[in-house]
């Protein structure tokens, strides 16, 4: 059982990896794509990639079932990128970063009203939230103060709700016991058909020419095999191991791997705030998931 769930929290982070990562294929595709047509050519090509990964057909799937897909697709896939995304035309990036870390308690709280596996919430989590959500602050204010903007701040809370609500619902997918790739590829297909309408009210164009380009061309493979196909396979089993809110809590890990990376390669400079941050969020995160037995939900 130890392996299983080390291979969990592997996963999870492998995860957060990418995920802290991609801003930088996300601003080279821009100069010549916007959001909604970065979000379909990466979830298409990841259905696909799942598609030739795993081309058997899923059997026996119920109604309750296939509504349980529908839903994870137009949460996890449609909504919470839509969202995010006209959240960041609204409002700082800074402000996004800090909201959307929100989402492991939301998370815990519909756990809590949805989830009788995931057990009870221990004060731990709560203080590892605080702790977490300081340092994800600093790290997004550094340098700049904190600018309200109700909408696109409100558009990014109910981005982090969403994306609670995809937990929730891959958790209970995960009950089910049909393979990890099978139902992630279920659940792309009906986040990308949910998408379908968004193109035509974002002015969606093919515009393959432009993958021409081979820095384009790695960058949307980047996106759409590792950040998209890749990822949420190993964010679905982490979920499937450890539980929603013990996996959801790996949320505080992004704007630390955005910094590093920033540091790395954009070569921007690292500030007493953005290291203090870091060391908040990472401590966070250690205190939600291993201070006190059993800490944030049990098995």
């Amino acid at each position: 059982m130890g392996n299983k769930r080390l291979a969990g929290h592997l996963a999870a982070l492998l995860t957060i990896i990418i995920w802290g990562t991609t801003f930088i294929s996300t601003k080279v595709l821009l100069t010549d794509f916007k959001p909604v047509e970065i979000l379909f050519f990466r979830f298409v090509m990841g259905f696909a990639a799942l598609l030739l990964a795993c081309p058997h057909r899923m059997k026996g799937v119920g109604r309750r079932q296939e509504l349980t897909f529908v839903l994870a697709g137009l949460c996890g896939i449609c909504l919470y990128y839509l969202l995010e995304n006209i959240a960041l035309t609204y409002t700082m990036a800074s402000n996004v970063g800090v909201i959307i870390s929100v989402a492991p308690f939301f998370t815990a709280l519909l756990s809590r009203l949805f989830l009788k596996s995931e057990g009870k919430l221990r004060a731990n989590f709560f203080i590892g939230f605080v702790v977490a959500m300081a340092g994800v602050a600093l790290i997004s204010f550094n340098g700049s103060r904190m600018e309200l903007n109700p909408m696109g701040d409100l558009l990014a809370v109910f981005a982090a709700f969403v994306w609670a609500c995809y937990s929730i619902l891959t958790r209970k997918i995960s009950s089910f016991g049909y393979p990890v790739i099978l139902t992630t590829r279920r659940t792309f297909f009906y986040g990308i058909l949910f998408m379908v309408p968004a193109l035509f009210l974002f002015d969606f164009e093919i515009g393959l020419e432009h993958f021409a380009d081979v820095a384009h061309l790695l960058n949307i493979l980047y996106l759409g095999l590792g950040a998209s196909a890749l990822c949420f396979v190993t964010w679905n089993l982490a979920v499937k191991v450890l539980g929603a809110v013990k996996t959801s809590v790996y949320i505080y890990m992004v704007p630390v791997i955005t910094v590093v990376i920033s540091a790395l390669v954009l070569k921007e400079p690292v500030t007493w705030g953005s290291v203090t941050g870091t060391v908040l969020a990472v401590a966070g995160l250690f205190f939600s998931e291993y201070s006190g037995k059993g800490s944030g939900n049990s098995e």
